[in-house]
């Protein structure tokens, strides 16, 4: 997760993010922002053209703690597709996830918006409700914020979320990229330790054996495998012979079994096991996609 965190932080920096971010800004009037899947803040609260209302109510910890959650709702919508969710007040937010392969990495986020014009009633319904949770909206300032909230009827606001989303697949693949240079920018440490591990998979591998190889402790290399890698020793190993398993697959007359001696597994049940936690699925029902199965 750290990682994914430091790719978001990377990609927020980035030119293209930047660039982007003042021109949606500029042209919609709206706050927009990139952040990491987890956070323990409220991602808009501080960017430019941030709801005036929606600042007010940042700052109450109470009415803080009901838009987190509102946050945590959103979040769990937006992991696969574009989500909308909103809040007690009758301000929505929107989010679309930015991937890298497969995997959501962080969200795009725009709104503080409502469908409709503010009026008189629903006021009276947000200064009730902040006052369940011991707030005093019900002041000129708070009054005047509301009012001024701005109005996206839901055609403006999936308008809103596709521009979002045709963003978020530039920087999943910018993400990649990013993801990639890192990857290559490894200690030469672990660029020897991958090499060796690539050159003996088929092995009854140890760490101890690996880190003997790149002449380092066990110790050392261990902390440091998983911190460029992202993954154990172990898990490293047990993916190394996964994607060899996958090209062997490819090969009708080889038999499941075979294959999994052959790319150093010492049985098939371990085998079948690490294959579907890493694949999502069992060796047989991937041989069973591949182009040309019976």
């Amino acid at each position: 997760m750290h990682a994914n965190g430091q790719l978001i932080e990377t990609l927020t920096h980035s030119q293209v993010y930047q660039d982007y971010e003042r021109a949606f800004t500029e042209a919609t009037g709206l706050p927009v922002t990139l952040r990491p899947v987890e956070t323990w803040q409220l991602p808009l609260h501080g960017k430019r053209k941030e709801n005036p209302f929606c600042a007010m109510m940042a700052d109450k910890s109470r009415t803080c703690a009901a838009c987190l959650q509102m946050q945590e709702k959103l979040t769990q919508g937006a992991m696969q597709e574009p989500a909308t969710v909103t809040c007690a007040y009758g301000l929505c937010e929107s989010a679309v996830p930015v991937k890298l392969g497969q995997q959501t990495i962080g969200f795009l986020q725009t709104g503080q918006v409502m469908r409709q014009k503010p009026t008189a009633a629903a006021f009276e319904r947000a200064v009730n409700h902040a006052q369940e949770l011991g707030v005093d909206l019900d002041t000129p300032t708070a009054r005047e914020a509301y009012f001024q909230t701005p109005v996206a009827p839901q055609k403006k606001l999936d308008s809103l979320t596709n521009l979002l989303a045709i963003f978020a697949d530039h920087l999943s693949l910018k993400s990649n990229q990013i993801a990639v240079q890192q990857a290559n920018g490894q200690p030469p440490v672990i660029a020897k330790a991958k090499k060796f591990i690539e050159e003996h998979h088929t092995e009854d591998l140890s760490l101890g054996q690996v880190a003997q190889a790149v002449h380092t402790s066990i110790f050392y290399f261990c902390k440091l495998f998983k911190k460029v890698t992202g993954l154990n020793f172990t898990e490293f190993v047990s993916r190394t012979r996964v994607e060899k398993a996958k090209n062997l697959l490819l090969n009708p007359n080889l038999r499941i079994s075979e294959i999994a001696y052959e790319v150093g597994f010492q049985s098939l049940t371990h085998f079948n096991r690490v294959f579907k936690k890493t694949v999502g699925e069992s060796p047989t029902e991937y041989r069973g996609h591949l182009p040309g199965a019976a």
